[in-house]
C-alpha cells in the first residue's frame, strides 16, 4: 500500500524536490500486531530533522491517521514514512511557499533478517567512505548515495558493511547502528559527524542506563572492534544483530547481546 499526500496512488510529480535533489526525510517504522511501534521516538526525530532542514512538519494527527491506514492492512510490517520540501521551480534555492509532500509506503516485514539475530551475521568492512557533514549528522535525509555505493561492494556472503569516516573511524554499518562490548561497558560511534542517531540505537543506550550498564559513545577504530568481547548492530526492523564474523575471523558473541535483544523485543511500545 502506497500513499501520496492521503491518496492511493504510487505516482509523484516529477519536480519533487524530494526526487530532484534529496531535499527530504524519512523514517523506517516496525508494525507489529496493526499498531507502529515506537511512534513519539519517529515523530521526534522526523521533527529535528525538518527543523533542521528548514522543512514545513506535517500536522502529527494527519501522520498518525495516515500511518494508522497503512498499518491496517500490514499488521506485522514495515512502514516507510517520506517527508519531502515538496515540488518547486528549476534551481537549489527552495521556493518561498513549499508544500510538503508525505509519502506512505507499507510492505510486509523480510523474513529472512529475524533469524540472524539468533545465528548471528557475517560482517565486512566498506571501501566507500562517509563524509563529514555535522549539519546533517544524525538526521535521516534522503541523500544516502553512499550507502547505495557501498552496498553495491558485495552480493549476499555478508549481512552487512560497516562504513568508516575520512578519518578511519567506524561509524556504522549501511543500514544498521554499531555497538561494542569490553569489560562490562558499551561503546557506541560518537555521531555528530555523520552517521544516523538511530531510533533502536537510543533505546539500547536506555536500556543499558536501566541494567546499570555504561554506555559511552567514542571515536571507534577498526583495532577497537578487533579487541571488544563482542559486538552487535542494530535497527528498528532486525532489532540486534550479534556479529559472528568480521572480515572473515570469528567473533565471540557474549550472553549480554542475545539478553539486550530480548529486552528490546519485551518493550515494542
Amino acid at each position: 500500500m502506497i500513499l501520496v499526500n492521503g491518496q492511493s496512488v504510487d505516482v509523484l510529480p516529477v519536480d519533487d524536490r524530494g526526487l530532484q535533489y534529496g531535499d527530504g526525510l524519512f523514517e523506517t517504522l516496525r508494525i507489529q500486531g496493526g499498531r507502529v511501534c515506537h511512534w513519539p521516538l519517529h515523530l521526534e526525530r522526523l521533527q529535528e530533522g525538518c527543523q533542521r532542514l528548514g522543512i514545513v512538519m506535517p500536522q502529527r494527527a494527519l501522520l498518525e491517521a495516515e500511518a494508522s491506514q497503512v498499518a491496517a492492512h500490514y499488521p506485522d510490517g514495515v512502514l516507510k514514512l517520506v517527508v519531502t520540501r515538496g515540488s518547486g521551480p528549476r534551481g537549489y534555492r527552495p521556493p518561498d511557499t513549499p508544500s510538503p509532500t508525505r509519502i506512505l509506503i507499507g510492505r510486509q516485514t523480510p523474513a529472512s533478517r529475524l533469524c540472524w539475530s539468533r545465528t548471528g551475521v557475517q560482517v565486512r568492512i566498506c571501501q566507500m567512505r562517509l563524509s563529514t557533514n555535522p549539519v546533517l549528522a544524525g538526521i535521516k535525509h534522503l541523500n544516502r548515495l553512499e550507502q547505495v555505493l557501498a552496498r553495491s561492494e558485495w552480493a549476499e556472503d555478508d549481512q552487512e558493511g560497516l562504513m568508516l569516516d575520512g578519518d578511519n573511524h567506524v561509524v556504522e554499518g549501511t543500514m544498521t547502528n554499531l555497538f561494542l562490548l569490553q569489560g562490562g561497558r558499551l561503546f557506541t560511534p560518537l555521531l555528530d559527524r555523520c552517521g544516523i542517531a538511530g531510533i533502536t540505537r537510543r533505546r539500547i543506550m536506555a536500556l543499558a542506563q536501566r541494567r546499570g550498564m555504561a554506555c559511552i559513545q567514542s571515536r571507534i577504530t577498526l583495532d577497537d572492534l578487533y579487541r571488544a568481547d563482542g559486538l552487535f548492530l542494530c535497527n528498528t526492523l532486525i532489532g540486534i544483530w550479534p556479529v559472528r564474523l568480521l572480515e572473515g575471523r570469528q567473533r565471540p558473541v557474549p550472553d549480554e547481546v542475545h539478553q539486550l535483544h530480548q529486552q528490546l523485543v519485551d518493550d515494542q511500545g
